[in-house]
């Protein structure tokens, strides 16, 4: 018998080959105009941005995060912090109504811009004031702790999605527990523990918004050693949290 010889493969000629390497490349952006290239590359780092982002906020779900990274700063600075999570349900009502009261009275009303806050802060020059809780929220667990204008593109689009993809609950939960109460001190559970000896689902109102009314300087200001300002902010705070629960504007947290 005759050995039956195989047939070689023919070889791709050089310009097919080349041809070919260009199909499977993505095309190229040099012969489009300036405008259309920079189109296409927001476009490209949009997707980046979503992808990267959007994984971390569907995480965050059904997940606590870790930490952020003021924490992690304050970690090594301190060389140690106190956190300890605490669940909504396990932190005394009066304390999530104290926090919106002092921080976002409309929380339950918007999708996570006050609009009016913000006209209002404008008016009076800045835009102090004006940040809702799902944008500290923002800010707090998924981007990181400065004033420049980045960061707050990312907030500005973020936001929406967080409000799209949590609970008003969830939002609030995971504020309550990032949020710092006192040099190295995060959370209502270790703030409790902290100022007052007792766990956060034991706070009575006058606690509450003892805590609630240092959150916007807490190096600076004390829950256990008040100032006349701080009395006076606690008080209004009280108030103003009895208010939301009586008119409704606390139903969207509470049971």
């Amino acid at each position: 018998m005759t050995a039956r010889k195989l047939k070689k493969k023919p070889k791709l000629s050089l310009p097919v080959a080349r041809a070919f390497l260009r199909y499977l490349k993505p095309p190229s952006l040099r012969h489009l105009p300036i405008w259309h290239q920079a189109l296409v590359w927001g476009a490209r780092i949009f997707a980046i941005k979503v992808g990267f982002f959007g994984s971390f906020i569907l995480l965050f779900i059904f997940l606590n995060p870790p930490g952020n990274i003021y924490m992690t700063q304050e970690n090594w600075r301190l060389g140690g912090i106190s956190q300890t999570w605490a669940p909504f349900d396990t932190i005394a009502p009066v304390m999530a109504r104290a926090i919106v009261a002092a921080e976002d009275a409309n929380y339950c009303l918007h999708w996570g811009f006050d609009m009016k806050a913000i006209r209002q802060a404008l008016a009076k020059g800045g835009m102090r004031g004006a940040s809702t809780v799902s944008q500290q929220v923002v800010k707090n667990v998924l981007l990181w702790p400065d004033r420049s204008w980045l960061r707050k593109a990312f907030e500005a689009t973020l936001t929406p999605a967080i409000e799209l993809f949590w609970s008003k609950r969830r939002i609030l939960e995971l504020y309550m527990n990032i949020a710092e109460f006192d040099t190295g001190v995060f959370g209502v559970e270790a703030a409790s523990q902290h100022y007052f000896g007792v766990s956060a689902g034991r706070l009575s109102a006058l606690q509450a918004a003892r805590l609630a009314a240092v959150l916007p300087n807490p190096k600076e200001r004390n829950a256990a050693k008040p100032t006349n300002f701080l009395r006076k902010r606690t008080a209004q705070i009280i108030q103003g949290a009895e208010t939301i629960n009586q008119d409704g504007r606390a139903a969207c947290f509470q049971n």
